[in-house]
This record gives C-alpha cells, structure tokens and sequence, in this order.
C-alpha cells in the first residue's frame, strides 16, 4: 500500500473508532441522562403511558387517572376533593409538572422506582399492564374535612396543621383558599393553560396555590410565649406555674424609655405564670424572654425547630427567631412579635411537645409507599427530633395552658365527655405600623382520660375584611381547632 492510501486508512479507521467511542459513550454512560432528560419527549409520553399510583387517606384514594380524549399523553392525573387535598399531594399536570407528594414520590406513583424492578419484571413476563404503585398518608380524612370546612366557613385565608403527639403523624394539612389540580392536569391550551394562569398570584391576589400550612410564615403572636415559658422553666427562672413573677407595671423595655403594653386592664403585676398565659400579659413574657437574653431564648426556639426547615417530605420553610439582638428587641419577639415568624406546622410542633411530655417528635405524612399489589415497599418509622421540655416542666406547661382553656381566652375550644384541653390564642400584629388586621392565631391539644394525648393543633386565619376589634384567637381559631380535635377523637372510637 503506498503512502497516501495508509494515511487514508489510518484517518478512516480514526473515525471508525471515534464513532465506536462516541457510540458506546452514549448508549453506556448517557443513556440514563438521556433517558431521564425533560426535554425528552419520550419520557413525558412513557410517565403518562399508564396509570398513575393512587395516594391513599384511611385506606381511599383521593387521586385517580383517567383517559385522555386527545394527544399522545395517554391518561391524566383526577383528584377527588381537590382543593381540600391540595396542600397535601400537590398537583401532577402533563403540562406543569408535579409538587409535593405527586413529585417526591413520582417514582413509586409512576412505577419507575428501582425498589419496583422486580414486581415490573413479573408483570412484563406475565403480560399485565405496568401499573405505579400507592402512597399511603398518616391523614385523617375526617380531621382534614373539619379543618378545610372551618377555613372555608370563616373566610379569609388560612392553614391548619394537626400532628399525632406521640408519633409525628400529620393528621390535618388544610390551607384556605386552595386550587382543585384536576383544572390543570391535562395538556391543552384552551382550558389548562387557562385554569393555570388564573391561579398565578398575579392574575390572582388570593395566591391560591400557595401552601400556607407548609410555606407561609406568620408572626405567632402570644402563642409563642409557650415557648417563651417553656424557657423561663428548661433555665430555671421560674420553678412552678404558681410562682409570683418579678414583672413591675408598666414594664419599660430595657434601654428605651417604650413601655410593653398589655391588651386591657387585666392582672399582670408580678402575675404567675399561670395567670399570665392564662390573660396572655405581655408585660410578664416580655421581661422573661429580656431577663434570660438572646442567647438562651434562641437555644430554646431551636429545640422547638425554629430556624431549621422540615422536611415531612414536603419542605416546609425555616420559622424564626433571630439572633443578635439586644434585650428590647428579644422582649418583643418572646411575645412573637419583632422578627419572630412561624410557619403553622411550626406551631403545631409546639404544642406536640408540650402534650408528648417534652419530647418532640419528627412531623411526617406519607406512613407507607406500596408496589401496585399493595406490598410494603418503605415504611416511615416515628422520629424524635428534640427535647424542648422535660417531663417535670412540659406537666407545668400543660396545666399552664389547661388553665386558658378552662378559665382564660381559650374557652372556645372546651371539649366535654372527660377530655381536657391545653391551648394558646394569639393576635398577631403586622403591617406598616400594624395598621393591617392581625392574624387570629389558636394552638392546642386534646388530652383523653387515660392521659394520652391523640393530637395537637395550630390554627391560623388572616380576615382582612373583618372588623378588627372582633379579630381573636379565641373567637377566630379556637372554634376551628375544636372541630378538628373532634373528628380526631371520634375517629378514634
């Protein structure tokens, strides 16, 4: 072979081998990459090619697929009760993609997961349609139905979040107003598209999509001197519920000359503590959270969950108290005011650990994930997380918070038939100056007789078009968390 024919074949088998490289780069290294890519038709036409796995509340499925008339997306997401469900699975829309639970756990919904290899294989060799598997929840259908209607009856906007004490399980997860994802699901332009524009906070000021349960932080208000008192007691400031307070009237906050105001004539010179959550004293809890400073207020939020976010598995935003801040500054924010922001899962986790004796438990709400023959696939194992409390002082806290049930601005949510209640209002301040409504605010838990504590509470509602002198914890929220406390212990019989 003369010289220009070898370099001819030299360069020519250079590209043979460059294509054989390239091939094998391709089928072996990218093919997952490539086969998981968005912008892969493919992909979107096989997600859809089959029905979805259903999500599951006391053993119903609250989603359904049907078929689609039109495209080559073969079936589309249906959901049952959709706006009331909504905060719990989010939405899977051919168009949109997916949130929340129908995203985090697309894979099992799908039947894409790894963990499903082996009941996908049988099903191929035996000819049955591949089907997704089940995500089953730690909901309380009732509980979410007492929860979404009490919002929706009062109007405004709002969230409520019920967890099981013990355990962590999330029983309610409502947020008022809400979206049905059965309006979006599909892929069309004339009605889809439409239903998802008008949802969007720009065509829409209500923001219905957003998850305020989960996503949304509110000055807590008075609820948080729950935590304020769980601190005076985990430091050793106060001893016992019924021990006099060194709280002068009026209370000018350290370094200012502005005194603490409190709402009304009520008994909060040198009150107990149980006297001041019980007519919630500013005055008192202020000069608390001043007296044990920054520092030890923060440690304490902290073991509560403050400033973390919460994965349950949806995320749920960091609630906060801020660090670097000097006495006036803490005082106002252990009253749940200045920075201090909660989410309402957030505040429900606080009245979770005061009932489970100190010990707070990890919030979650998917119990079980299940192939399509309904087999056990994972299984959500309780969690404790902290322990704001010890036993001693979380019982203080307890009979602390019975007693603004019993005789203080908590009497709206009084259960009969043997069962106590612990609780907090709270009406939180906001805007320029506070000129806007304040946020009626209600934190509880149930206790049976035997001593055992089914669920805990925390509700907020935002009434902007009420009248602000009739805007309270009590009158507002309570009424709503006694609803869902009900269902919770009915269910239960």
């Amino acid at each position: 072979m003369n010289k220009p024919l070898r370099r001819i074949a030299i360069f020519c088998g250079l590209l043979v081998l460059a294509l054989l490289v390239r091939d094998n780069y391709l089928q072996y290294v990218q093919a997952n990459a490539l086969r998981t890519d968005p912008n892969n038709r493919r992909v979107a036409i096989e997600r859809y090619a089959s029905p979805r796995g259903d999500i599951i509340v006391d053993g119903n499925p609250i989603t359904g697929s049907v078929e689609a008339k039109s495209g080559d997306f073969k079936y589309k997401r249906t959901y049952k009760n959709g706006p009331m469900w909504a905060p719990v699975t989010g939405y899977s829309s051919q168009a949109f993609g997916a949130t929340q639970l129908e995203k985090l756990d697309d894979g099992i919904l799908t039947g894409n997961d790894d963990r499903l290899f082996f009941r996908n294989t049988l099903d191929m060799i035996t000819g049955k349609q591949k089907q997704g598997g089940n995500v089953v929840t730690t909901l309380n259908a009732a509980a979410q139905k007492a929860a979404y209607n009490g919002l929706k009856g009062q109007g405004g906007k709002g969230a409520v979040v019920a967890l099981e004490p013990s355990t962590g399980k999330i029983l309610a997860l409502a947020s008022y107003p809400s979206y049905d994802p059965s309006s979006f699901a599909g892929n069309t332009t004339d009605k889809d598209a439409k239903a998802w524009n008008s949802l969007q906070k720009k065509n829409n000021p209500a923001d219905p999509m957003l998850n305020r349960a989960l996503r949304e932080t509110y000055p807590p208000g008075s609820t948080f001197k729950v935590v304020t008192a769980a601190a005076a007691l985990e430091n050793g400031k106060y001893t016992s519920a019924d021990q006099p307070t060194d709280s002068p009237l009026p209370y000018v906050m350290p370094g200012t000359r502005t005194e603490l105001k409190n709402e009304g004539n009520i008994p909060c010179k040198n009150a107990t503590m149980r006297v001041a959550l019980q007519f919630s004293c500013n005055t008192v809890f202020g000069k608390i959270g001043a007296d044990l400073g920054n520092d030890k207020m923060l440690a304490e939020a902290k073991k509560f969950g403050f400033d973390s976010e919460q994965f349950t598995p949806v995320r749920s935003n960091a609630s906060v108290f801020s660090d670097n801040m000097n006495q006036s500054q803490t005082a106002l924010s252990s009253i749940g005011q200045y920075n201090t922001a909660a989410t309402p899962l957030q505040m429900a986790m606080v009245a979770s650990a005061v009932a489970n004796d100190g010990k707070l438990m990890k919030p979650y709400m998917v119990d079980t994930l299940q192939s399509s023959n309904l087999d056990p696939i994972e299984k959500t194992q309780p969690e404790e997380l902290s322990r704001p409390l010890s036993p001693q002082n979380a019982q203080i806290l307890q009979s602390m918070m019975e007693t603004v049930v019993k005789d203080g601005t908590g009497k709206n949510a009084q259960l009969g038939g043997g069962i106590t209640v612990g609780g907090k209002t709270g009406t939180a301040q906001h805007g320029v100056a506070n000129s806007a409504n304040p946020y009626a605010w209600f934190i509880s838990y149930a206790k049976l007789p035997d001593g055992s504590s089914p669920v805990a509470v925390a509700v907020v509602v935002e009434d902007e078009q009420a009248n602000r002198d009739d805007i309270s914890g009590g009158g507002l929220a309570a009424p709503i968390a006694k609803s869902v406390m009900e269902a919770v212990i009915s269910s239960k019989k």
